[in-house]
């Protein structure tokens, strides 16, 4: 990928920037969902330890604004990249298949490593399974990709408002399975428990990440499509284009995510989460756009154009910064570290991560003065071209495109 250009160069960003750009964005969110969720169950719902109001406000404000959003953004990112991916392996004369299914292969084996010793809720293994289905659908026309995405989003929205109904009719009062009692002193303990625990939760964050696959393959779909029109080519899409879907999806998707919110969190309850659900799978689409179209709207601008180039290194990055997130997180919460699982605040938990990201920034900045991308992206491109070329090696002084 190349670099994006520096405030003085016009235009202010690339197309690889822009992408580069938004997965920098991405990162934040995804951040302060995995958070919670590795923090404790009761940390999501704002009922950690010590909690008041705030903490309450601050989870139902990340369920509003964040949660099942910023995954799209990255799966939208990820369909576009298919296509880079694509045209990079035709101009190299390089078998596309072949290419493909290592990529896919190595990031799952990926994912499961991250799963069993980091974080049962990895998102890496059902990219890669996604993918295979990417990879079928890669001549399949944009629009017709897009009216699958739809018919995607659409029955998992129908499946989910079904099943919400019932529960009301059924009066079941609770919405999820919760974790067992005894998972907080297990992941308190020693990395071995660490391990364990995490091996026993996977089935489970398995079946939820089954469950959403409908709107992620829609949103990789959306991206495929896009990126087979090249949307983000050259200037990128127009500014008027950009303020038109930020005008449109962000009241849709606002009131949209405050109704999953309040069937989140209450006062509505028990099978009111299902319907809140199906409620954000046909409404968060508009708000990740919103966002989206946002960023791309000020990282044109003189006052923005300092923000793209400190998104992107860390979205050139992303791999490597989505791993490390992971790994800094558990230091904090588990076994592996200061053990602090169920035993933090949401709004302490949400100010960390705050911190986190800024350090994620300002490493990926000092490290994309000498490299182009992190020591996760150079494996994964190795093991996509089938080894490391000859005496190439991930070190300081030389880079990678």
């Amino acid at each position: 990928m190349s670099a994006p250009r520096t405030a003085a160069a016009a235009p202010p960003v690339a197309r690889i920037g822009d992408i580069d750009v938004l997965r920098g964005c991405a990162l934040l969110g995804i951040l302060l969902i995995n958070a919670q969720l590795m923090a404790g169950p009761a940390v999501a719902h704002g009922d950690g330890a010590g909690s008041g109001l705030a903490d309450r406000g601050a989870a139902w404000a990340t369920t509003a604004l964040v949660s099942g959003k910023f995954y799209l953004l990255f799966s939208f990112l990820l369909g576009y990249g298919f296509t880079v991916q694509r045209r990079s392996a035709e101009r190299a004369g390089a078998a596309f298949a072949a290419r493909h299914l290592r990529r896919t292969a190595a990031l799952f084996v990926l994912g499961l490593a991250h799963a069993v010793l980091l974080f049962p809720g990895d998102i890496l293994m059902t990219y890669a399974a996604l993918g295979l289905v990417l990879f079928a659908l890669r001549d399949v026309r944009p629009r017709r990709l897009l009216r699958i995405a739809a018919v995607l989003l659409v029955s998992l929205a129908a499946l989910l408002l079904a099943y919400g109904l019932l529960a009301l009719a059924l009066e079941r009062t609770q919405g999820l399975a919760a974790p067992a009692a005894d998972t907080g002193a297990a992941y308190r303990g020693g990395p071995g428990s660490v391990v364990r625990t995490n091996i026993e939760l996977l089935p489970r964050f398995l079946g939820a990440n089954v469950l959403h696959s409908a709107d992620l393959l829609a949103a990789l779909l959306a991206g495929l499509a896009a990126g087979k029109r090249r949307v983000l080519a050259g200037p990128g899409p127009r500014p008027v284009l950009l303020r038109r879907v930020v005008a449109l999806g962000l009241p849709l998707g606002l009131v949209g995510g405050a109704f999953v919110a309040v069937c989140t969190h209450g006062p509505l309850e028990g099978g009111w989460f299902f319907v809140g659900q199906a409620a954000g799978v046909l409404t968060a689409p508009a708000l990740t756009a919103a966002y989206a179209c946002g960023v791309l709207l000020l990282v044109r601008v003189p006052a923005g154009r300092g923000i793209g180039a400190t998104l992107a290194p860390a979205g050139r990055m992303s791999l490597t910064n989505y791993l490390a997130q992971s790994l800094a997180l558990a230091l904090v919460f588990t076994g592996y570290g200061l053990g602090l699982y169920g035993r933090v605040g949401t709004t302490t938990v949400l100010l960390g991560c705050l911190f986190l990201y800024a350090a994620q920034l300002a490493l990926s900045a000092l490290l994309s003065r000498h490299r182009r991308s992190g020591p996760a992206e150079f494996l994964l491109r190795a093991a996509t071209r089938g080894g490391l070329p000859r005496r190439a090696r991930w070190t300081p002084g030389a880079h990678h495109s």
